[in-house]
């Protein structure tokens, strides 16, 4: 029976991440080895702090995951999880990302209070899939000190000391800086956008 996975690999938000996900009427499952993944309707890969703690995903569970995404089985990356998507991070520049958006991770500016903690609003880039439905300047909640740039991939973008990726899109590959599972009913719209994503 196909499910959408929740990926575990030490550095998560699962507990409100699976809370986000049934307010939208969906269960999570957390597959036990790569391998589970071939059962997958979808694939969230959350996360938070260091970009270091990313490296478990070296593990069998990179290529278990590019497989499914060249199988066209959406891919979200939650915040952490959104900059896993792009090449590398400065917070960690041994430890390789996805590479499935090019750019690299930043730390936002000096100039600013960091991290970055709390509410801002999204500007919409383009129209996606991800973002439907969800108004231009709609206010939703993140924590993070480093941050993805703003490239053709960005189909909403946030400032603070600079712009930066607050919403990623290409083909079924789907990323936000923010937190859908505590930005209300904006990110309860996101979520809800993914799953049908995902046909689950």
């Amino acid at each position: 029976m196909k499910h959408i996975a929740l990926i575990d690999y030490g550095a998560g938000n699962l507990t409100s991440v699976r809370k986000g996900f049934a307010a939208a009427g969906v269960e999570l499952a957390t597959p036990r080895t790569p391998a589970d993944l071939r059962q997958a309707a979808a694939i969230v890969v959350p996360g938070v702090g260091h970009f270091q703690a990313t490296a478990p995903l070296e593990n069998g569970w990179r290529s278990a995951i590019l497989d499914a995404v060249k199988r066209d089985v959406p891919l979200f990356g939650i915040c952490l999880g959104l900059q896993w998507l792009f090449e590398s991070s400065e917070e960690a520049d041994e430890v390789r990302g996805l590479a499935l958006m090019a750019g690299r991770c930043d730390r936002l500016p000096p100039t600013v209070k960091v991290p970055h903690v709390g509410w801002n609003s999204l500007t919409m880039m383009r129209p996606s899939r991800l973002l439907a439905s969800v108004p231009d300047g709609s206010q939703v909640y993140f924590t993070h000190s480093y941050a993805a740039p703003v490239t053709g991939d960005c189909v909403a973008a946030a400032s603070h000391g600079r712009a930066f990726a607050a919403a990623v899109e290409r083909g079924n590959v789907f990323g936000v800086q923010f937190h859908p599972e505590k930005s209300g009913d904006v990110g309860l719209q996101v979520i809800r956008n993914f799953v049908a994503a995902s046909g689950a």
